[in-house]
């Protein structure tokens, strides 16, 4: 059965949550206590035939543990972060750090510049609520939408919003960034998260390649019954390892986020879609497919699941969704659309550089407004790319982006 070959389901990040303080003479010991603890783990999966891409590592706010009086003392405990984190003592494997929430305007003018300097050792994201009317913070939605524009100004190619999100309805414990955060009332904590388009795309050619009913229903329910068993059979394995692993007991598993998380380095969801049936990703039927696969990954039974644990549309870290922009397949409305039956939101869209920031804002309010009222995480990843307009293609040079077409803000 080729469903159970790992070589399918890579372990996309092992992501460890604590907590940070004041006490600097502290960061060291806590540093290397959850680095050493996501390298331990990822040489027990190593060992038992899953492949670990990255190591994640999680803080509580950054308000409270970083000196932030200023835009410099900010950068100088990050440099000393940033020291630690590139010392000899860390694992090879690479290694990705969030800083924790920002909470407020003072905390989010200075995500810019943080970004521009530190990359990917400065994840971090904004949580937005409700007011007691029921009415999202605007106030907090402007200041992001601020930052973001600033971000696309002072980064390269304005690719420093990888590292940017807001976040809408979003449970701590996800653990992809960067809407990663921890609080610290949850103590020492870690999540898995897995890439498994490779696998939900093996799966779908062998049960079509012996489909023998062209009835609808029949072939989604074996849709669903195939990925599902798939996805299941990697999970408990997963787990089971977890449980048998001789590792640091301060560390709760907290559990999976069962999204299939895809990247530029395997198969496109675009290609889940087809084996569905629907002719390219935006066509006819794209909302359907979209809710059997949310389906699929609410289905996992026996484990804790968290995060976001659905369908992940990453725009410019999916080749064929990428591919599938410059075609023109699918526009921004398209994107929001699924998301009601799906989703993380607007993730990772390229949209034109001079986007005025109030448009900005209205998609994020649309975003939030979808997550709190159909009760779903979704979160807001632009990229306005300087000097270019709607139609033009990116030229992203990150290892971890694809180039397609700026969509067009409405």
């Amino acid at each position: 059965m080729s469903y159970k070959d790992k070589d399918l389901c890579r372990i996309r990040t092992i992501t460890a949550f604590f907590t940070l303080d004041k006490n600097k003479e502290a960061w060291k010991k806590e540093l290397l206590k959850a680095s050493h603890f996501c390298s331990h783990l990822s040489e027990t999966f190593n060992d038992n035939g899953y492949v670990v891409q990255s190591l994640r590592l999680v803080t509580n706010p950054f308000g409270e543990y970083l000196n932030t009086e200023s835009l410099e003392t900010a950068r100088d405990d990050l440099n000393y972060i940033t020291e630690l984190l590139n010392s000899a003592d860390m694992p090879e494997i690479r290694l990705r750090f969030a800083i924790g929430e920002a909470r407020t305007r003072e905390e989010i003018e200075m995500l810019p510049e943080l970004i521009n300097e530190f990359g990917d050792l400065c994840n971090v994201c904004v949580n937005v609520d409700l007011d007691e009317f029921g009415i999202l913070d605007n106030k907090l939605i402007e200041d992001s939408a601020r930052a973001v524009t600033e971000i696309s100004r002072i980064t390269p190619r304005g690719e420093g919003n990888f590292n940017f999100t807001v976040n809408f309805n979003c449970k701590s414990f996800i653990p992809y960034f960067p809407a990663s955060y921890h609080r610290e009332a949850s103590g020492y904590n870690f999540v898995i998260g897995l890439e498994t388009p490779d696998l939900l795309v093996d799966v779908l050619k062998t049960y079509n390649s012996g489909l023998k009913s062209e009835n609808h229903n029949a072939r989604f329910k074996g849709y669903f019954e195939v990925m599902s068993q798939a996805l299941q059979f990697h999970i408990s394995t997963i787990s089971s390892l977890v449980s048998e692993a001789d590792i640091d007991s301060d560390f709760n598993f907290s559990g999976f986020d069962s999204s299939a998380a895809p990247s530029k380095n395997c198969s496109s969801m675009a290609e889940v879609y087809q084996q569905i049936g629907v002719e390219y990703f935006g066509a006819s039927g794209t909302v359907e497919a979209s809710a059997l696969l949310t389906r699929v990954f609410k289905s996992i039974k026996d484990v804790d699941i968290v995060g976001f644990s659905g369908l992940m549309l990453a725009l410019t870290e999916d080749s064929g969704l990428a591919a599938g922009s410059i075609e023109g397949n699918f526009d921004i409305r398209s994107l929001l659309t699924y998301s009601s039956v799906c989703g993380i939101g607007l993730d990772t869209v390229p949209i034109p550089g001079d986007t005025p920031i109030d448009k900005i804002c209205a998609l994020m309010r649309d975003t939030g407004t979808m997550a709190y009222r159909l009760n779903k995480p979704l979160t807001v990843r632009l990229f306005p790319v300087p000097g270019l307009k709607a139609g033009d293609i990116t030229a992203f040079e990150s290892d971890d982006l694809c180039n397609c077409a700026v969509l067009a803000v409405p």
